[in-house]
């Protein structure tokens, strides 16, 4: 494989997504900086610091202010946006950590569905967060010897959360891509890539995604491995969720279609994530805009037939 990159910043390096960034960079002799809203480094859930951790610069900042990370930008090669949220409560992410399924219940069914509430966590941690660093970063004078264009890699998400989450959720990721999409237009030494897992699992690190990721991957390998003519649940979901529900528009469709979606793509382990992530930066691939799940088992080099467990590393 060519050279991927001396040195990238990753934003949310110390979360659940951005600390397999950080192991999958660090592995390829990529340095690494982290800026978070805390600074802290990463631990595990256990409370655990592993190894890796060391050789990560980590730094607190405040992604909607770029005057707290200003000086990074012009000395990396690329920048990786991973924070996110799933529901208007960030909560969530502390009780799925702990294996707290109460909590995690609880916080499901607190969440804003309306449209016209306009969660604000999801307006500022999808969105406003993501259009202001890619502002930032194409603002920044590259140092002398990195010739390469720069690449902007978004965390977005594919659509199989509702109706369970707010549809605010994936709306805030499509208009964070097509914003940078825009931005980037303008400024040819800069590539926008938008990957889109799917369910994201590791069963050590977050054990409550274990079980639903083997019950939705033995789903997604039975509707490939079915003949188009034999009736399945996906197809089925799909066709209602395009034909015949109401108020479905392009840019969001029924939600049928994100079920449709959860039982035809397979999950993701977190490591195969961070790893498919790093491998997108690579110049001498130069991809540029949607990555989705089958395309990251495509670059990492994994079987579309089934899920593999990656070696686990703390």
């Amino acid at each position: 494989m060519s050279a991927v990159a001396q040195k990238i910043l990753v934003v949310g390096g110390n979360g659940f997504v951005g600390s397999a960034v950080c192991r999958a960079a660090l592995s390829r002799g990529i340095e690494v900086t982290s800026i978070s809203s805390s600074g802290k480094p990463y631990k595990t859930p256990k409370g655990h610091t592993p190894a890796w951790v060391e050789r990560v610069e980590w730094r607190k900042a405040d992604a909607l202010n770029p005057a707290t990370y200003a000086d990074i930008l012009p000395g990396v090669n690329a920048v990786v946006h991973t924070i996110g949220t799933l529901l208007d409560n960030t909560q969530y992410k502390q009780k799925l950590a702990e294996g707290d399924v109460m909590g995690m219940l609880k916080s499901i069914a607190g969440r804003g569905t309306s449209a016209d509430e306009q969660p604000s966590a999801y307006e500022t941690l999808n969105y406003e967060t993501a259009v202001r660093m890619c502002e930032a970063f194409v603002a920044s004078k590259p140092v002398p010897g990195i010739t390469h264009v720069r690449p902007f890699i978004y965390v977005s998400a594919e659509d199989i959360n509702r109706p369970v989450v707010s549809v605010r959720y994936i709306e805030t990721k499509r208009n964070a891509e097509k914003k940078i999409e825009e931005i980037l237009r303008s400024h040819p030494q800069y590539r926008g890539v938008y990957v889109r897992p799917s369910m994201i699992y590791h069963p050590h690190l977050r054990p409550m995604t274990n079980i639903p990721a083997t019950i939705f991957d033995l789903s997604a390998r039975i509707h490939d491995a079915v003949p188009s003519y034999v009736p399945m649940p996906s197809p089925a979901l799909r066709w209602l969720g395009t034909s015949v529900a109401p108020n479905a528009t392009d840019k969001t469709p029924s939600a049928l279609v994100s079920m449709a979606n959860l039982f035809s793509i397979p999950p993701i382990h977190v490591d195969h994530l961070g790893e498919a992530i790093v491998l997108t930066l690579d110049p001498a691939k130069d991809i540029h805009g949607v990555v989705g799940v089958r395309d990251m088992r495509e670059l990492i080099g994994l079987s579309q037939g089934g899920a593999e467990t990656p070696t686990e590393s703390t």
